[in-house]
């Protein structure tokens, strides 16, 4: 099974000024996707440039060609499924379909309580989550809707002309517990993990391997309870969030160990943060774009 390489790029750079090259230099590459993350701010960002997500992928669509687009990924924390679905369509139009949506049910950081609300409790994520996911997909296939939910409501929402990619532009569903996973089995054309966060701290890489072979065997029970053959859907690794972090991108010859030891447990692509200096994403530039073109030759 082929493994394919994408990266995430933070919206932290003026894009006349790094960042315009830095979605070009993607493309040149290779990697199948370029991300960015959908928040109003981000940890150790939070004071320093941070740009929004959907300005910057229609920015990054119009001067790509090939590069698949996406964000990694966008919560209820501060969307609406109307504005949203709007805002997607016109991005699938510019990209002519090179987009992935990356979703998930959000956390409590900075962007749970930007717009002055309470944070939300995990249940009331989930809850807010389940009602925002079938919402968005009917806005993205139907021409017009109309709906009244418990937290979000379409009064003759219209899409039209829809979505370049049809039924609808792909769903990539961050989820562990069950009933986010049962969303991705139920919506998703991929799903997306980060590993179990117990181990950041102080777990080992095999911990962290056996974790993600959990996580994606409950992926194929939620897709088996549904009767979906669970094969249908990419499984995508964002990485810089497991017990290796810190030495996966030593060379390549580390990344291609742990690359091959994901393609195993069944992943079929892998995230890698785009570098950037003096953060948590500092690695060699030069090795990370050997990563880039001579690991993802061994992978495929």
């Amino acid at each position: 099974m082929s493994l394919r390489l994408s990266t995430v790029i933070l919206p932290v750079d003026r894009w006349h000024k790094g960042g315009r090259a830095t979605w070009q230099r993607a493309e040149e590459l290779g990697f199948h996707t370029a991300y960015t993350y959908d928040h109003l701010s981000w940890r150790t960002f939070r004071d320093g440039p941070w740009f929004g997500a959907l300005p910057t992928l229609t920015a990054a669509a119009t001067v790509t060609e090939r590069l698949r687009l996406g964000t990694l990924v966008t919560s209820p924390n501060f969307r609406h499924p109307v504005t949203l679905a709007k805002e997607l369509i016109s991005l699938d139009d510019i990209s002519d379909g090179r987009v992935t949506l990356g979703i998930g049910a959000g956390g409590n950081g900075f962007d749970a309580t930007a717009l002055g609300q309470e944070a939300w409790t995990p249940r009331e994520r989930a809850d807010r989550f389940g009602e925002f996911v079938p919402q968005l997909d009917r806005l993205l296939t139907e021409g017009a809707v109309t709906q009244q939910g418990g937290f979000y409501s379409a009064v003759e929402a219209r899409n039209l002309p829809g979505c370049v990619q049809r039924p609808r532009l792909p769903f990539a569903v961050a989820a562990t517990g069950p009933r986010g996973l049962g969303l991705a089995a139920r919506y998703g054309q991929a799903w997306v993990t980060t590993g179990d966060p117990k181990l950041f701290d102080e777990g080992t890489p095999a911990q962290s391997d056996e974790a993600l072979r959990g996580q994606v065997a409950k992926l194929g029970a939620a897709c088996e309870a549904i009767g979906r053959d669970a094969a249908e859907l990419d499984r995508i690794l964002l990485t810089a969030f497991t017990p290796d972090r810190s030495t996966m991108l030593d060379s390549v010859g580390a990344f291609v160990d742990f690359a091959g030891r994901q393609r195993e447990i069944g992943f079929t692509e892998i995230v890698l943060h785009w570098p950037i200096p003096d953060s948590d994403f500092a690695v060699d530039q030069d090795v990370f774009e050997r990563v880039a073109t001579e690991a993802a030759d061994q992978l495929r």
